[in-house]
């Protein structure tokens, strides 16, 4: 498939210029990383609404805790490294033990990081930001769901943090797009196997489904943003009626988005799962399209996984259709 493309980075830095204009209430908050984030478009048009804290993330977390309660809507941006592991024991007690209302956007989230490096790619955070009680999640798609899930955000009570890559990337969706919390949605119809996708390998799952129609498999991909509170009702209905599913996240999968869907399974409806993501490893410094094939997150690696889940159905659990 030919996919536009369009950065996510640029989408999160203009919506947030595009809430303040309508939000009068709303501050952003930064931690030194204001050209990475595009957070620069905020400080110029709204300077007195934007606070920048330094190399200071921990701070950064306090800063916007006390803001919260003091009724304002504050934007935490920073990294996804440093938002879910420089600050984890202030997000953990000042945001989320204290059920504050403060938004953490969490940018350069997964491996596409620019060739940053490994160093600054987040592999774990879904995992650790989804075990707090009262956190809620959310990884993005595309550029569409990035401004989607900022506009929800205004109107979100609880902490609250939001995945955002950086570089270019597919655009799935447009702007008749809607975000709907704590929602799974069909982007294709099929009842073979479902791949169920949270993040930018989206388009990855609609390549794939192509071409196992092709094969003659008939394959759904819903797109599901929200890992926390998940969409528990759809994937059991899912299971029902596939009896075989592939997961997909730019995150590692132990304690990422396959992990909560399997979760779900084991306390619903068993079926057979792939796993498509990082295999409890690292990644490194490389273009996009490298990373994607090392780690196996492409179009042919996603059909291998669904043909895999869908043989274990077929011999170890018949399908009830």
């Amino acid at each position: 498939m030919e996919w536009q493309q369009s950065s996510v980075r640029e989408a999160l830095g203009k919506t947030l210029v595009e809430l303040g204009d309508e939000v009068p209430n709303m501050l952003v908050i930064n931690a030194d990383l204001r050209e990475s984030v595009k957070t620069t478009y905020f400080m110029q048009k709204y300077p007195e609404r934007t606070i920048e804290v330094g190399i200071a993330e921990q701070n950064m977390i306090g800063v916007a805790s006390g803001l919260a309660l003091m009724g304002f809507i504050p934007f935490a941006v920073t990294f996804a490294r440093f938002a879910s592991k420089r600050a984890a024991d202030q997000i953990s007690l000042c945001v989320d033990y204290s059920k504050t209302n403060v938004r953490i956007i969490a940018a350069y989230a997964g491996i596409f990081t620019g060739c940053q490096g490994a160093t600054q790619q987040m592999i774990s955070d879904t995992a650790a930001m989804r075990s707090m009680p009262n956190m809620s999640v959310i990884d993005t798609a595309d550029v569409h769901e990035v401004r989607a899930a900022l506009r929800y955000a205004v109107e979100h009570e609880g902490p609250l943090y939001i995945r955002v890559g950086r570089d270019p990337w597919p655009v799935v969706f447009d702007e008749t797009y809607k975000f709907e919390f704590g929602k799974g949605r069909w982007v294709r119809d099929g009842s073979d196997v479902v791949l169920i996708n949270s993040g930018l390998l989206l388009p990855f799952a609609l390549e794939a489904a192509e071409i196992l129609q092709q094969e003659g498999i008939n394959a759904g991909v819903v797109n599901m943003p929200t890992v926390k509170p998940i969409d528990a009702a759809m994937i059991t209905d899912i299971a029902k009626n596939a009896g075989a599913i592939v997961t997909l996240e730019n995150h590692n999968v132990q304690g990422g988005f396959g992990s909560a869907v399997a979760e779900v399974l084991v306390n619903s409806y068993p079926v057979p799962t792939e796993f498509i993501g990082l295999q409890n490893e690292y990644s490194e410094s490389a273009p996009n399209a490298d990373l994607l094939e090392k780690h196996g997150m492409t179009a042919p690696w996603i059909v291998a996984a669904a043909k895999r889940a869908m043989d274990r159905r077929d011999r170890h659990w018949p399908h009830p259709g």
